[in-house]
């Protein structure tokens, strides 16, 4: 394909058609409305707007079920409804892909400036265990990668993908040449109707329902979470800049602060995940070689959080909300903590 102006939310419905994606369900929402109405320009992909979000992504698991590959796109108010299908797609192994381009919140907040408040709402949103995998890009070239890189991993893991943008990446404009000759991961479905296919958000073994059988329960979990890490190790994307000058600090940033944090590579090492979750080991090798970790991030520390718990150690946040902040005063905070 030839050079491309796009807008980050349009290079996420190209990359979803490229994908092989045929079907479409969302409802309207700021700011991820322009992935439904560029979609519905694509003869070769059917599109619903349905009432809200809810049946979103009960017709999105319907049409995977089908045989179709799937996708819906919301924010952060959206994604709170969808959450309890979200755990039946797991219990289900139901490959689909759910963007959630984010805003301020909760509730309505400010629709029309990015946060990063949905973090743990990626792993933690449905009740029970399960073991999402996450993707955050930080450009509209990464959005166009990553979506097909999420229809990917989907289809290997048998399970909901969530592809996360913020208000900023996704209303951003960039030049990019979209790939058209992507690897394209096509999981055979048995046709509705034959072989065997759980149907239903009980605890079971293969298709037979064992909802009282403590030893099964263990399996399966344990079964899913594997197969979640296989996967991952698959996509284990990230970026990490190592300071040319000498430097006792790394500081982890995503999606569009991260590009901020490009301004202090000669002050910081800088860590980027693209795969947020599940937190794979090259982080903790990365870690063990600084003495302080700064986590730079859209909300309250949720990312620093899960980064603690993960390295068993102490890390420095950063919080950078509302969605507009000068470079200067990120230099500022940012002198403060390391000088703390």
């Amino acid at each position: 394909m030839s050079k491309q102006l796009l807008q980050g939310n349009q290079a996420i419905a190209l990359a979803a058609e490229v994908a092989g994606m045929a079907f479409f369900s969302g409802y309207p929402i700021t700011p991820a409305s322009e992935i439904i109405n560029d979609l519905v320009n694509r003869k070769q992909i059917k599109v619903l707007q349905m009432e809200d979000e809810i049946s979103s992504i009960a017709t999105v698991i319907g049409a995977s079920l089908a045989g179709l590959k799937a996708m819906t796109a919301t924010s952060g108010p959206g994604f709170s409804l969808m959450q309890e299908n979200i755990g039946l797609a797991h219990m289900m192994e139901v490959p689909l892909v759910i963007v959630n381009v984010q805003r301020v919140g909760p509730s309505t907040g400010m629709p029309t400036l990015p946060a990063q408040g949905d973090i743990i709402q990626c792993i933690h949103g449905s009740h029970g265990d399960y073991f999402p995998i996450v993707f955050y890009p930080n450009s509209v070239a990464e959005l166009y990668t990553h979506t097909i890189t999420a229809f990917n991993a989907a289809e290997e893991s048998l399970s909901p993908v969530i592809l996360l943008s913020d208000a900023f990446i996704s209303h951003l404009y960039e030049t990019i040449t979209p790939q058209s000759d992507f690897p394209i991961k096509n999981r055979e479905r048995p046709p509705l109707g034959s072989g065997s296919r759980h149907f239903t958000g009980l605890s079971h073994d293969n298709s037979l329902p064992k909802t009282s059988d403590a030893d099964n329960y263990r399996k399966l979990i344990t079964r899913l979470r594997e197969k979640q890490l296989i996967t991952a190790q698959q996509y284990n994307y990230y970026e990490y800049r190592e300071c040319r000058n000498e430097t006792d600090t790394l500081l982890i940033s995503y999606g569009a602060l991260s590009r901020i944090a490009y301004y202090f590579k000669n002050e910081f090492s800088l860590f980027r995940p693209i795969l947020m979750f599940p937190i794979l080991g090259d982080l903790k090798r990365i870690a063990l070689q600084y003495k302080k970790i700064i986590v730079m991030e859209m909300n309250t520390g949720q990312y620093a959080g899960e980064i603690e718990r993960i390295l068993h150690r102490e890390v420095t946040l950063l919080p950078v909300l509302g969605g507009r902040i000068s470079l200067e005063e990120i230099k500022n905070a940012l002198s403060g903590v390391v000088t703390k």
